[in-house]
């Protein structure tokens, strides 16, 4: 029976293809090679008797579609009797990808690498892998990129596969495209896949891993780490709730195994199969501009008519005497550890380098931060760094402010250690010494801008801040625009994905999106978080604008004192005498979800006094906002006003 129902789909399939009117259509501004309309085949089917009426038709249709027989060309839409655009698999234009091997499936890194015993970790013991190698190095015609995931386990194996597949073939160049992307991070991921769903030719290139920093060693894999140390505190910390946890123990290879599984399994949407099959060229290797309008990848000469840069950018390493000789770590690679180190350092008082000093020491490191000024979180709201630094303290983690440093080298029996040599903050201090046996830098990011041929292009930047775009992010070279990392100091995943979004709209549709137009809020993913969003009191008090304060503390916030989470505040800005919201800060457990009714509040210019209107449920931390905005009702009642109501009041009774 079921070769009977194989031989009627080839015979269908025969006809359909001699049968529809196969060519390129342009739709907006592409065509569309060799394609047929869904409404054609419906009435092919019924004229040859295929089908009796329009539903049978349909179900034909979508049987062929999931035989594989055709898709629709963006693999946007089901079968269906509407003039969309089809193509048949054996007619679709190549994207790029990989070969196929006998059992039908895509070659893989497993396919290729060479098994090897491996040495021991950094810290002494085997490796969680240690049958495979520790390191993938990827080639290409500029040179060698080594791609520093390790250990290379099951879950990083399948991650290589979707963001950097092994003997990907890049795609037979078009023409011209609409749309080139440099980088296949977060800016350029949302770039490439919103002009392919508005009908451009789109082409992206990588050479390192689709995804970017984000989800590589960025935003993923610090926040599973985040999750499983707040895990570890929450245990240690039960007794409160009459909760008796004994020995908690963290079992650290199991916790990064457990981010590698999770990165693993987010990677299929910023695959290269996927953005492929969404009719993206992708590209693997180096991008340079060679002109104005070209772009060379490989062999591949690629010509646009717009492109854009989201090269993304790298950890700052700060100039401390003897630091680039030592095995210090950044973003890029502490998230290969398998062992936790028994003392940890971190250069860096920021958030990157808050985030995981917390990690650490809840996961059972000695830890210590080493802050060049005197303070943490040097942006944020004072009270706000000061209950976190309170919190960070009682983790066990030890900061080193005003640090001056001599230098860094290694040292111990076996040079495994990092000796961090600390001038004394006066002149008769003596140094201080402080041994760790991992270093994290995070002092800040530097912008992806050399090697990219920006000069040919036409495209200005600088080293230091990155390339220089308008307030509608458009270079010097008014075809080329830029996004993320690369070109602005908000270096957060969201900003990117917004400034994507903004760049299709001006380069494909010529509208005037600007950049200074965006609200941007952001969140330190410590314990307790601290989020921000608009100004802050010293901006304000800088630009000259008056403006009052109303804080709510959440030890007087009925969900916060039974959920055990009193430190902490939620702080509303207001221009003077109004209503209207200028800036806020938040910090509780979940500031970064609390955060966004404030940053909504913003954007659709709804005062304080309406937020108190708004029903919050009870009991919610999020109540606090509403709080607040009674706060301000209770200064609109003067003397006057409430003289009027006690007179009211006396009428009635």
């Amino acid at each position: 029976m079921a070769d009977d129902d194989d031989e009627h789909l080839k015979e269908v399939t025969e006809k359909l293809k001699q049968g529809l009117e196969v060519k390129d259509r342009r739709y907006r501004l592409k065509t569309y090679k060799q394609v047929f309309l869904g409404t054609d085949a419906v009435n092919f089917f019924l004229a040859e008797k295929y089908a009796t009426n329009i539903a049978d038709a349909v179900a034909l249709g979508s049987e062929l579609m999931a035989a594989g027989i055709f898709q629709h060309c963006l693999r946007d839409h089901p079968f269906k009797n509407e003039p969309l655009f089809y193509r048949f698999v054996d007619q679709d234009i190549f994207h790029g990808g990989v070969p196929i091997t006998e059992d039908g499936k895509g070659s893989s890194w497993a396919d290729v690498l060479t098994p090897q015993q491996s040495g021991g970790s950094q810290y002494g013991a085997q490796s969680l892998q240690a049958s495979l190698p520790q390191e993938v190095v990827l080639q290409y015609d500029q040179g060698q990129k080594q791609c520093v995931l390790s250990p290379l386990d099951s879950h990083n194996v399948k991650l290589l596969d979707n963001v950097h597949p092994s003997q990907w073939t890049n795609p037979d160049t078009a023409d011209k495209y609409n749309l080139v992307v440099i980088g296949a991070g977060a800016g350029g991921l949302v770039t490439a896949a919103g002009a392919a769903g508005v009908g451009a030719r789109v082409a992206i290139i990588e050479e390192h891993l689709m995804g970017g920093d984000c989800l590589n060693v960025g935003c993923v894999p610090s926040k599973a780490l985040i999750r499983c140390a707040r895990a570890a505190h929450e245990a240690r910390t039960a007794g409160q709730f009459g909760v008796e946890v004994d020995n908690v123990r963290v079992n650290f290879g199991r916790v990064m195994e457990r981010m590698r599984e999770l990165r693993a399994k987010m990677s299929a949407n910023d695959s290269a199969r996927r953005f492929a099959s969404m009719g993206v060229d992708v590209y693997q290797g180096h991008a340079t501009f060679t002109s104005k309008h070209s772009i060379q990848v490989a062999e591949h000469s690629l010509k646009f008519a717009t492109a854009v840069i989201a090269s993304g950018g790298t950890a700052r390493i700060p100039a401390i005497p003897g630091l680039k000789v030592v095995p210090y770590l950044t973003n890029a690679t502490i998230f290969n550890l398998t062992e936790l180190p028994a003392r940890f350092g971190v250069i860096g008082a920021g958030p990157i380098g808050l985030e995981l000093a917390q990690c650490m020491a809840r996961f059972g490191s000695k830890v210590t931060v080493f802050a060049k000024s005197g303070e943490i979180l040097g942006k944020e709201d004072r009270d706000a760094a000061a209950l976190l630094y309170k919190q960070l303290q009682a983790d066990g983690v030890e900061f080193r402010m005003k640090a001056r440093y001599h230098m860094v080298h290694s040292g111990g029996p076996e040079g495994q250690e990092i000796h961090v040599q600390l001038l004394g903050l006066h002149k008769d201090q003596a140094k201080e010494t402080i041994i760790v046996d991992a270093l994290l830098v995070a002092t800040g990011r530097s912008p992806n801008v050399s090697g990219l041929g920006l000069d040919a292009a036409g495209v200005q930047y600088d080293e230091q801040d990155g390339i220089k775009v308008s307030d509608q992010l458009q270079t010097t070279n008014g075809s080329i625009y830029a996004v993320g990392d690369c070109c602005t100091a908000y270096k957060f995943t969201h900003v990117a994905d917004f400034m994507a979004r903004m760049v299709v709209r001006n380069a494909l549709f010529f509208a005037k999106g600007k950049m200074s137009a965006m609200l941007i809020p952001w969140t330190t993913f410590t314990q307790p978080e601290v989020a921000h969003v608009g100004l802050y009191q010293d901006d304000l008090t800088t630009k000259g604008i008056k403006f009052d304060t109303y804080t709510r503390q959440l030890k007087d916030v009925d969900r916060a004192l039974l959920d055990g989470e009193t430190d902490g505040f939620v702080r509303i800005l207001c221009k003077a005498g109004t209503d209207c919201i200028l800036g806020a800060t938040v910090v509780a457990a979940d500031a970064g979800n609390i955060i966004s009714e404030i940053s909504l509040a913003i954007e659709t210019k709804t005062g304080l006094s309406a937020i108190a209107a708004v029903i919050h449920p009870y009991p919610t931390q999020a109540e606090a906002i509403r709080q607040c905005g009674d706060q301000y009702n209770k200064t609109r009642l003067s003397p006057l006003i409430k003289s009027m109501l006690r007179k009211v009041i006396a009428v009635q009774s």
